[in-house]
């Protein structure tokens, strides 16, 4: 839906723009289609719209890009609702609310999001439920009462998901000790990866492919939402999480380890975690620690978690881990002589072999494993 301040632009047929002005190769279905969704027809070119919301044509140009639309030069292909999208990013900006480029960034935020989203519910959802049930039926004249019908429902479900992700990522901020702690903070950052991927991708056909990396990130989705991590993005064969506590982050790998392990049609896995200052922007994260985490899941065996000297300094700190089993020795017998009960860990650290890592110098890897209860 960006403009093009010089009045030329790309073909607005393509991914994420609207529409140009009705012309005679239009589709009467497809353009009901759209205006049903839209909730409004066409009635504006980016220059009219952006002076009906008060709005210069260069800030416009800037929010729209921002949120993901193409070029469409000066057709008519805008409605109401983007006009008042415009107004209401201009008057948060003219309210002192956000600054422009804060405005920028939440277009930007919103648009990547909502985009994968839609492609998402197109790909997979609605391409199952709109095929043709009698022959000559087209898939437009099979789509339109089904999004009529689904459209409401979608929406109001997506406004409470964001409002409780809403609630739960303030509820984080306000709990930050210091304004400093709210962009960066020190979390455990877990990076899991399926091993021979690559191989994968030659030997399977695309709809198995699919269905694998879609079972591997609704798995992981779920384990680590469940198990009271973040999930900030998945890359096909490739998942990033994080968390507050290394305890969570440490039960959240070794979970997804064995919950592989235990699907045959699953490939094997390994998992980096690093723990310490992360910067976060745009719901996703940046820094030393991330890029130790990945690192780390790189040089991982199969199978296996392989954490940083940090992350098993905080286990054991939180007494989730001995420093060593030698210390957990001395520790029961000192509490079974006391009369008292021995402490309990988690997990177990097994030191690796000190190794120079890319662009990080020489790391310490442990070897993350799940304890015996009985040890």
């Amino acid at each position: 839906m960006t403009v093009d301040d010089t009045g030329s632009g790309t073909d607005a047929q393509g991914r994420g723009e609207p529409s140009p002005s009705v012309g005679p190769g239009d589709d009467p279905l497809a353009l009901r289609l759209e205006q049903l969704i839209l909730g409004a027809e066409r009635r504006y070119t980016p220059f009219q719209a952006a002076r009906s919301a008060g709005v210069s044509m260069e800030l416009a140009s800037r929010f729209w890009r921002a949120m993901g639309f193409a070029d469409i030069g000066q057709a008519k292909a805008l409605t109401e609702a983007d006009v008042l999208a415009l107004r209401r990013l201009a008057g948060l900006v003219e309210a002192g609310l956000l600054s422009e480029a804060m405005a920028v960034q939440v277009a930007r935020s919103t648009g990547q999001t909502t985009a994968r989203l839609a492609d998402w519910q197109i790909d997979s959802f609605l391409e199952g439920l709109t095929e043709p049930p009698e022959p000559g039926m087209t898939r437009t004249e099979v789509t339109y009462p089904l999004v009529e019908l689904l459209l409401p429902e979608l929406e109001e479900f997506l406004v409470y998901v964001w409002r409780r992700q809403l609630a739960a990522a303030t509820g984080r901020v306000v709990q930050a000790t210091d304004d400093e702690e709210m962009v960066d903070r020190r979390l455990a950052v877990g990076f899991a990866d399926l091993v021979g991927f690559t191989r994968l991708t030659r030997r399977l056909e695309e709809e198995e492919l699919g269905e694998l990396v879609e079972a591997f990130e609704t798995t992981a989705a779920d384990l680590v939402a469940a198990r009271g991590g973040r999930l900030i993005k998945t890359l096909g064969d490739e998942v990033l999480y994080s968390a507050d506590d290394a305890g969570v982050a440490a039960e959240i790998a070794l979970r997804l380890i064995e919950t592989m392990a235990n699907d045959e049609t699953m490939p094997e896995l390994r998992v980096g975690i690093a723990f310490g200052t992360v910067t976060t922007r745009m719901g996703d994260v940046f820094g030393t620690t991330v890029n130790l985490a990945s690192r780390l899941t790189s040089i991982a065996p199969r199978d296996a978690v392989l954490v940083d000297s940090a992350f098993a300094e905080e286990l054991v700190r939180s007494g989730e881990a001995p420093a060593s089993e030698a210390e957990a020795a001395e520790a029961a017998a000192a509490a079974e002589k006391e009369g008292e009960e021995p402490p309990v860990y988690r997990f177990a650290l097994q030191p690796m072999w000190q190794r120079p890592v890319r662009g990080l110098g020489v790391v310490e890897p442990w070897l993350l494993m799940r304890r015996d209860s009985g040890a």
